[in-house]
């Protein structure tokens, strides 16, 4: 009985996260109620407040829920490509893939969040920033190891990790006005970041 009840339990709290990570992309993590959860998950309120205690916990596992998508979709099928040049295109072509679908109702769950939580110290804010440093430092390595191996011509790699980032969230607001052509604007002015090394020397 006891493992019949954690499975359900399991169970109802994976609906209701993917039920959360939807209204926190559209609306933000503010958006989230027990109330509003339970209406569109169809648990009940009190057994949702049973599983995450408080709004915060709620959040905080909504974040995690939403990493742990995002790391699925796009960062470790990336990570089957070769290290480098290879790794960095892959990461990009996933992310357009997350966004344009999109994964998350509302797209970018980052994008989503972070504009309305970076001013606000707490752990909500530090889980945030921890995705999104995970993310650029990843970025940042690959490029890296793309000048190392000497596919592309010396960068600053922490700066172009920053640049694509922000493509990627311009592209991601492109993505829901409706815009067409935005993944091959994303992937021109990315490879315009990549300068082969050999085509620097002529």
């Amino acid at each position: 009985m006891t493992d019949k009840r954690l499975l359900r339990g399991a169970r109802t709290r994976r609906i209701a996260l993917d039920k959360a990570v939807d209204i926190a992309s559209l609306e933000s993590l503010e958006g989230l109620s027990f109330g509003r959860l339970a209406a569109e998950s169809g648990s009940s309120k009190a057994g949702l407040q049973t599983l995450f205690g408080s709004k915060e916990s709620l959040q905080l596992a909504t974040v995690d829920h939403a990493r742990m998508l995002f790391n699925d979709f796009v960062t470790r099928p990336a990570l089957a490509k070769p290290r480098g040049v290879q790794r960095v295109r892959a990461l990009v072509e996933r992310w357009i893939g997350y966004a344009e679908k999109p994964l998350f109702a509302g797209g970018c769950f980052q994008a989503a969040n972070l504009a309305e939580f970076d001013s606000r110290p707490g752990p909500v804010r530090d889980a945030l920033v921890r995705t999104q440093r995970a993310w650029i430092d990843l970025l940042s390595t690959e490029l890296g190891r793309a000048v190392a191996q000497g596919e592309i011509a010396e960068l600053d790699r922490d700066l172009v990790a920053f640049q694509i980032d922000a493509v990627l969230r311009a592209a991601n607001t492109e993505f829901r006005l409706g815009h067409e052509g935005v993944g091959d604007w994303i992937r021109r002015s990315v490879e315009g970041l990549l300068v082969p090394r050999n085509r620097l020397r002529a």
